[in-house]
């Protein structure tokens, strides 16, 4: 390709003593997706947010066109023709505003719109972009009722109205199904045909397979490898990625003890074969497969929160069916969740508070709460697992988001169980916060059986003593963490489709 919609080069930003971009070259055509892949620190938010206009560069040259491009904001760089769909959803929809409000919100606010709106225009203008997206919900639904695999893709055909020259989609298919995920990606081929320049942030197999053109991976704030050559070299983007190969981890497998769980017959869904698993003492498992493979489900049914078609659990050997949260804590089966913001930190807690909340009735004599034990055992978790603040005083909201993911996880530590269940334990934490945790959990597994609920293999990798693949609801394969067959172990986590595509290629 002889033009470039955006051309970088030697791009710098840092933030007092963190230097987060080192230097950035990289060209996005007309026509051809970039897949952008990086762990967690790599520096892949922050180059988005130079390129949207939220951050400014600190060095370097950007050109969008051909042209010098430098956004004060993002609005300008909307204007411009960078739109960027934030993994975040509720960044590009209107919770409370209906869907053909939220698809022609920038028409409404362009200057000349008028002060008036004229309700049957608007609900056909947003029914042609809905219809451009396949989109089949009443424009008149509001944003809020949609569950989030149709906000995501309302945020989408938003961004869609907006005839971009670069589109950046930020871990699109992250809350997408399967069937979902294939609506977008033949959208993507659609803008691809129309000249859009595309960079996709993902690391997910299946995605890059199907819609990547060329594969860019970032480490430390620098690209550490480009790979243009087809068929695309997935593996070898992950060493560049990771800066070794994905399956070097330095983790002696533990066998386990004793059956600490045990699932026999469960079924998660009615169209799903039955599903047997075996967590034993000392042992960490890590569940991962792609959205809807079950993941979710079969965490919510070991905590309570929601109950299986069929089949029986034991715990300890005992029956073992808990009709409610309540009733698993009580049994020494404790959960944190993946949705940390909504589902876990609050916001108006300290640290303390934070990290002790399940369990003030271990910290209280009669009604009163010591306050002097529960500071002590705050204080010995903050160091144990290493969260960066001045102490459990602390407001919760100071803390980065891997302190914060720490302490939501300090939290299930600070009581012995029998099983814990811990669902994206990584999400939203750098690398280094990330090894962290994952070498606390490792250290503490004896006397519990440790789940690890992740949708990315290398952070199974670098946790686990036994990796499970769900897909659709069943056990696909199982693998002790050692010399894994990685071309087997993705098959079985992207499926059937995957395993099409690689005979192809």
């Amino acid at each position: 390709m002889t033009q470039t919609a955006c051309k970088i080069r030697g791009l710098e930003k840092s933030f007092g003593q963190n230097h987060v971009l080192r230097g950035i070259d990289l060209d996005l055509h007309p026509g051809e997706v970039t897949v952008l892949m990086g762990a967690n620190g790599a520096g892949k938010s922050t180059l988005v947010k130079v390129l949207c206009g939220y951050h400014r560069k600190d060095a370097g040259q950007l050109e969008l066109m051909g042209t010098p491009f430098d956004p004060a904001d993002a609005a300008e760089a909307i204007s411009l023709g960078v739109v960027t769909v934030h993994q975040n959803i509720n960044d590009g929809v209107i919770p409370d505003l209906d869907v053909a409000t939220n698809l022609t919100l920038d028409r409404l606010t362009e200057p000349g719109a008028g002060l008036f709106v004229r309700d049957r225009e608007l609900r056909e203008q947003a029914r042609r972009v809905a219809e451009g997206m396949g989109l089949t919900m009443d424009v008149r639904t509001s944003v809020g009722d949609l569950d989030v695999a149709d906000r995501q893709m309302i945020a989408i055909a938003r961004a869609m109205a907006r005839a971009p020259k670069v589109l950046i989609l930020d871990e699109p298919t992250s809350s997408l199904s399967a069937t979902e995920a294939e609506r977008l990606f033949e959208l993507i081929d659609r803008l691809r045909g129309q000249g859009v320049a595309i960079l996709y942030i993902s690391h997910r197999v299946s995605d890059i397979r199907r819609v990547a053109d060329k594969i860019v991976c970032m480490r430390d704030g620098a690209i550490s490898g480009i790979f243009t050559e087809a068929p695309l070299d997935y593996e070898g983007a992950v060493s560049a990625m990771l800066g070794h190969r994905m399956t070097d981890v330095d983790i002696t497998p533990q066998q386990g003890a004793d059956p600490v769980l045990e699932l026999r017959g469960i079924r998660l869904t009615s169209d799903a074969a039955p599903l047997d698993f075996t967590a034993r003492d000392g042992e960490v498992v890590a569940i991962t497969g792609l959205l809807g493979s079950g993941k979710t489900k079969m965490a919510e049914v070991v905590f309570g929160l929601s109950q299986p078609l069929a089949g029986k659990m034991q715990l300890d050997g005992q029956v073992y069916s808990p009709a409610h949260p309540r009733q698993a804590v009580a049994r020494g089966v404790f959960m944190s969740p993946k949705d940390r913001g909504s589902n876990a930190v609050i916001p108006d807690f300290d640290i303390s508070d934070n990290m002790t909340l399940p369990f003030l009735g271990a910290f209280s004599r009669g009604s009163f709460l010591s306050g002097r034990r529960q500071r002590r055992a705050t204080d010995a978790m903050i160091e144990r697992i290493g969260v960066v603040c001045q102490g459990g005083s602390d407001s919760i909201l100071t803390l980065s988001g891997g302190n914060q993911q720490k302490v939501m996880i300090g939290r299930w530590l600070i009581e012995p169980s029998r099983v814990l269940l811990l669902d994206e334990p990584f999400q939203g934490v750098d690398i280094g916060a990330r090894r962290d945790i994952g070498r606390h959990i490792r250290a503490t597994a004896q006397g519990r059986a440790t789940i690890v609920f992740v949708s990315e293999i290398d952070e199974a990798l670098e946790i686990a003593d036994r990796i499970v693949v769900l897909h659709e609801g069943a056990v696909a394969g199982e693998h002790i963490n050692q010399n894994i067959d990685l071309t087997a172990l993705v098959s079985q986590v992207s499926g059937p489709a995957w395993e099409e595509a690689g005979a192809e290629g």
